[in-house]
């Protein structure tokens, strides 16, 4: 009888994602925590400001430092669970390409992300936003989320297969996350100023989507051919 044939890269990351989704639906923990941080920073930023609404830079500027901090205690939980029941040492054990744990997490992440701004994005608005953007900024501002998030769970990702394996992990993780994601910030910041501007939405500055566009690509291709050796040490 033939050995069974393993699973490939994508099926493998496929079951992995579909566990990582299970488990949070079950107790959901990240979400939870990453929206609750959210919903306290903004009234946080309402009282330090001394501002009824925002728009423009400050506008960008205090939706991306919120977003940005929140994708940290995902980032930092990415790997706990795995590490601490055995999960990832089971995981190198199976004959499957370890690239395929890097997509089910990195997934695994930008999902959450797009969960958390569907619910942290137009609580910004109703708490802090001045001008209501219309239909077309909010495409446009969707297009600037979905690139930086893309960023975000590819550097996040990678950030947390090191800190996981240190014992200062949730140090690490910020120390390490926060220099590498300065380009995504500011890039989605100053891509994002114009739709919240007071005059009225302006269009998406292509520059700085081309900024976020190789970002996420160099990281991608980055955190593929670094990712098995940081698993296996």
């Amino acid at each position: 009888m033939s050995a069974p044939t393993p699973p490939g890269t994508v099926a493998a990351a496929g079951a992995v994602l579909a566990k990582e989704l299970r488990l949070e639906r079950r107790a959901p923990q990240t979400l939870v925590a990453m929206a609750l941080f959210s919903g306290t920073a903004y009234v946080l930023f309402h009282f330090a400001l001394q501002r009824d609404t925002v728009d423009g830079n400050l506008a960008s500027g205090v939706l991306w430092v919120t977003l940005t901090l929140a994708a940290l205690l995902g980032i930092n939980r990415l790997f706990v669970a795995d590490r601490d029941e055995g999960g990832l040492d089971g995981f190198l054990l199976a004959p499957v390409d370890r690239s395929s744990l890097f997509l089910a997490k990195a997934a695994t992440l930008f999902l959450f992300l797009v969960a958390l701004q569907v619910v942290a994005v137009p609580l910004f608005a109703i708490l802090l936003l001045g001008p209501t953007p219309d239909v077309g900024a909010w495409a446009r501002l969707g297009l600037v989320l979905l690139l930086a998030d893309l960023g975000l769970a590819v550097v996040g990702t990678l950030v947390a297969a090191i800190a996981v394996q240190t014992r200062a992990r949730d140090l690490i993780t910020s120390i390490l996350a926060l220099p590498l994601l300065i380009p995504v910030i500011i890039g989605a910041a100053r891509a994002t100023a114009p739709i919240f501007s007071a005059l009225g939405a302006g269009a998406l500055p292509g520059r700085w989507l081309a900024v976020l566009a190789l970002y996420d690509l160099i990281f991608a291709l980055l955190a593929w051919a670094l990712f098995d050796y940081l698993v296996e040490d």
